[in-house]
């Protein structure tokens, strides 16, 4: 069984997957200094809960955007998964279709995994807007290349940024406001956020478009993607999943060469 892993800056996804279909999906907060021994405590108890008891993990693939993390989740494959994870980003790891980007630039190894999964979905002539910490826009070429992309603040990133940057407006949840104008601080701030990124949305997969010359795909993924898919028609597509899928495509790969 393949133990996919996905570290990004704010939260760490597991996801076991038998070949076809991913059994489970699992988050954590990303913190460096857990130990391989509570990874393993709290995910086999995760797998217990879902009837995963007599599963057997004897391979894994990580892709992580924080390097302090990958050594314990290396200490967590070897000691109690008897296996050497491949690592995207490493020399080792080769990909379907190398990178096409300015030489000595190493893209996030989540871009990676999310070009490699939207081009096995969707062909090439994508772009995949990846809501995180950061907000990613990843170009994906005709052949599957990444090609590079545009990367801009997280939505909850702006609005821990508001808060604290200014003390008379308070914290707030995203959500889609039911008017643009904003009749109270709460709503006013919602509108800006949700409508802010919708514009930041439209206006740079258009510039994309129009730079890149060819027709293209719009791909959301990321958790807030389905919130944002709710306003204006942003999206061919929302995959929850992709950077998981694209984890199991380039290990796949990896296996066959």
């Amino acid at each position: 069984m393949l133990l996919c892993i996905d570290t990004g800056n704010t939260n760490t996804q597991f996801a076991l997957w038998d070949g076809t279909k991913f059994l489970g999906m699992w988050r954590a907060s990303t913190e460096h200094q857990r130990t391989a021994d509570q990874y393993f405590v709290w995910l086999t108890t995760l797998m217990h809960t879902e009837g995963l008891k007599d599963v057997t993990i004897d391979e894994v693939v990580i892709s992580s955007t924080v390097p302090r993390v990958v050594f314990n989740l290396r200490v967590l494959c070897d000691r109690y998964f008897n296996c050497r994870p491949l690592v995207i980003g490493k020399p080792e790891c080769k990909l379907p279709v190398p990178s096409r980007v300015e030489d000595g630039v190493k893209p996030g190894p989540d871009r990676l995994a999310n070009v490699a999964g939207a081009f096995d979905r969707h062909g090439g002539n994508v772009v995949v807007v990846d809501f995180g910490t950061a907000t990613n826009f990843d170009v994906v070429a005709e052949d599957g290349a990444y090609i590079g992309g545009v990367i801009s603040p997280g939505v909850n990133l702006s609005l821990e940024a508001l808060a604290m940057g200014a003390a008379a407006l308070p914290h707030v949840d995203i959500s889609q406001p039911e008017k643009v104008i904003g009749t109270n601080t709460v709503a006013c701030i919602q509108s800006g956020v949700f409508w802010g990124y919708t514009g930041l949305i439209e206006g740079v997969t258009k510039r994309i478009k129009t730079e890149y010359g060819a027709p293209m795909k719009v791909i959301g993924t990321g958790g807030l993607a389905p919130l944002f898919a709710q306003g204006d028609p942003l999206f061919d597509a929302i995959e929850d999943d992709l950077t998981m899928h694209g984890l199991t495509v380039i290990h796949d790969f990896n296996k066959e060469t």
